[in-house]
C-alpha cells in the first residue's frame, strides 16, 4: 500500500482517480489546488504524488520542486492536458519519474503506480540489506574473541536487537557495555535513526532531569533558553542510559512515567511531548541490592529490564587475551610499522593478571607498553607497575608476587595461552598455527578444546571475526 497525494483541480477526474487508487489498496489524500496540496505536504509524508501541471493557487512544477527539496523519497507523476512538451521536459529534468497526457486510460495510470510501488519496495529491501550489512560489519569490528562467554553475548544481541524491548546491559566497568548497546542499535530496525548515550553518573542531581527531559526558558536559574532533552533528541532512535543506577530517586520517578506513557514533560512545562524511543540501560552495580537499600525503584527496575544482556569479565575469558592483545597492538602501532615482539615474561604477566578494569585496562596496558618499548621487543619493564610487581634489582630480575596453584592447572593455562598466541600470530589460521607448532590441526583443535575452561575458547571457530 502506498500513501499518495493527488493534486487535480477537475472534480470528476479527481474523484475517479481517488476511487480507483483506493480500490487498489492505496491511501489517497486529494487537493483541488496547489495551496492545499502544499499544506498537505507540510503535514504528511507521501510515497507518491500525482500532480496536474496546471493548478489554481500554484502549479504542478512548483509542487514538484517543493517535493524534491523537502521529500526526495517521494516519486512524482505529472499530468498535463495541453500537450505542453516544454512543461513535460522541465518536469522530467527536475525529477518527475513519469508523466501522462490527458485524456489517458486510468488502467495506464494504475500500471505506472504499480511499477513505481514495486521499485520503491525493491529500494527499501536494498536499503534494508545495506543496513544489515553495515550492522554485520559493526558487529565484526566491535567484538574480538572466540570464547564461549563472548559467543553467548553475540547470540543474545542477535535475539534482542530486532525487538523494541527495553534492555539492561550488566557487567563490570570496562567490559564494553556501550559497545554492545551500539551493536544492538546497529542491528535493530532503528539503525538509521539517532543513537544517543547519556552517562547518568557524570551529571549532577540538579541537571540530570533537565538533560534527560529538557527545559523551558526560565525553568531554573541559568536556563536562558529552551532546550530539548535527550529523550526528544533520540525520538525514533535509541537512548542509552549508562550508569543508570546513579540516577537520583526523583529522576527515577520521572523516567518511570516516560517509559509508561511514552511522553516527556520538559521542566517548566505542563505540556507532554510524545516520544518514540527505545531505552537501553547499563550498569556495573547490583540493582537488586540497591533496591533493598532503597536507592533504586523496583518498579523502574522491571521497566528497564525486559531483557538482560550480561557481559563477561575479562578474567572469565582469558582464552581471548592473545587475540585482544594483537588487536590493540595493531590499533596503537603506527600504520606501516612492524609489530614488536612480546617476551615470554610479558605474556606470563598478562595471563596471570586479574584485569579488574577488563578490556579497557588491557587496552591501556598494551598502549603503555608500546610507547615505552618503541621498536624494541616488549619486555616486563615496559608494562605498568600493576602488572610488573616490585623489582628486586632494576634492569635485572623482576619478582612478581604470585599465588601458587596446582602444577596441572598452571601447565594447562600456560599451554592454552601459548596455543592461542600461535593462532593469533597466524592471523587466526589454525592450519598454519598447527604447522608452526609441529602438530596436526586435529591435535591443536583438541588441545584448545580440552584446555579451555568453562567460558574459555569456543570449540568451533566463529563464522566471522569479532572485536571488542
Amino acid at each position: 500500500m502506498l500513501s499518495i497525494l493527488l493534486a487535480e483541480d477537475e472534480p470528476g477526474l479527481r474523484e475517479l482517480l481517488e476511487e480507483q487508487l483506493t480500490a487498489e489498496g492505496h491511501r489517497v489524500r486529494t487537493a483541488p489546488d496547489g495551496e492545499i496540496a502544499a499544506e498537505l505536504l507540510s503535514r504528511e509524508a507521501f510515497d507518491m504524488a500525482i500532480c496536474d501541471v496546471r493548478l489554481p493557487k500554484g502549479d504542478g512544477l512548483t509542487l514538484l520542486r517543493r517535493i524534491r527539496s523537502t521529500a526526495p523519497g517521494t516519486d512524482v507523476i505529472m499530468m498535463t492536458a495541453h500537450h505542453d512538451l516544454a512543461a513535460v521536459i522541465r518536469a522530467l529534468k527536475e525529477g518527475a519519474c513519469d508523466y501522462l497526457t490527458k485524456p489517458f486510460d486510468v488502467d495506464k495510470l494504475l500500471r505506472h503506480v504499480r511499477r513505481i510501488g514495486e521499485t520503491q519496495e525493491l529500494r527499501r529491501q536494498l536499503e534494508g540489506a545495506r543496513g544489515e550489512l553495515a550492522a554485520g560489519r559493526a558487529f565484526a569490528s566491535a567484538l574480538i574473541g572466540e570464547s564461549l562467554a563472548l559467543n553467548r553475548v553475540r547470540e543474545r544481541i542477535a535475539l534482542v536487537a530486532p525487538s523494541d524491548a527495553s534492555i539492561l546491559i550488566t557487567g563490570e566497568s570496562g567490559t564494553g557495555k556501550e559497545v554492545v548497546a551500539r551493536l544492538i542499535h546497529a542491528a535493530s530496525t532503528r539503525r538509521d535513526k539517532t543513537f544517543i548515550a547519556v552517562n547518568c553518573g557524570a551529571l549532577t542531581e540538579g541537571l540530570i532531569e533537565a538533560e534527560l527531559f529538557g527545559h523551558e526558558r526560565g525553568a531554573f536559574t541559568g536556563a536562558e533558553r529552551r532546550r530539548d532533552g535527550r529523550f526528544k533528541a533520540a525520538d525514533g532512535g535509541t537512548l542509552l542510559l549508562d550508569e543508570v543506577a546513579e540516577l537520583p530517586l526523583s529522576a527515577q520517578a520521572r523516567l518511570l512515567r516516560v517509559l509508561q506513557e511514552g511522553t516527556v514533560e520538559p521542566l517548566g512545562s505542563n505540556t507532554p511531548i510524545k516520544v518514540n524511543v527505545r531505552v537501553i540501560s547499563a550498569t556495573h552495580r547490583n540493582l537488586q541490592a540497591r533496591i533493598k537499600a532503597g536507592l533504586f525503584r523496583e518498579d523502574l527496575f522491571y521497566r528497564i529490564n525486559a531483557i538482560e544482556v550480561p557481559l563477561p569479565a575479562l578474567r572469565d575469558r582469558t582464552g581471548d587475551l592473545p587475540l585482544l592483545v594483537r588487536h590493540f597492538m595493531q590499533k596503537f602501532t603506527p600504520k606501516g610499522a612492524r609489530l614488536p615482539a612480546v617476551s615470554e615474561a610479558v605474556w606470563s604477566a598478562i595471563a596471570t593478571h586479574p584485569f579488574p578494569g577488563n578490556v579497557r585496562e588491557l587496552s591501556h596496558v598494551v598502549q603503555h607498553a608500546l610507547v615505552l618499548a618503541g621498536d624494541q621487543e616488549i619486555a616486563l619493564s615496559h608494562l605498568p607497575a600493576t602488572l610488573r610487581g616490585p623489582s628486586v634489582v632494576e634492569n635485572t630480575v623482576e619478582v612478581r608476587p604470585m599465588t601458587v596453584r596446582p602444577l596441572r592447572l598452571a601447565v594447562r593455562d600456560f599451554e592454552l595461552a601459548y596455543l592461542q598466541r600461535a593462532v593469533a600470530a597466524s592471523d587466526g589460521k589454525r592450519t598454519v598455527a598447527a604447522q608452526s607448532l609441529k602438530i596436526s590441526r586435529k591435535t591443536l583443535w583438541e588441545k584448545l578444546r580440552d584446555a579451555a575452561p568453562l567460558g574459555g575458547l569456543a570449540t568451533t571457530p566463529p563464522e566471522i571475526e569479532h572485536r571488542i
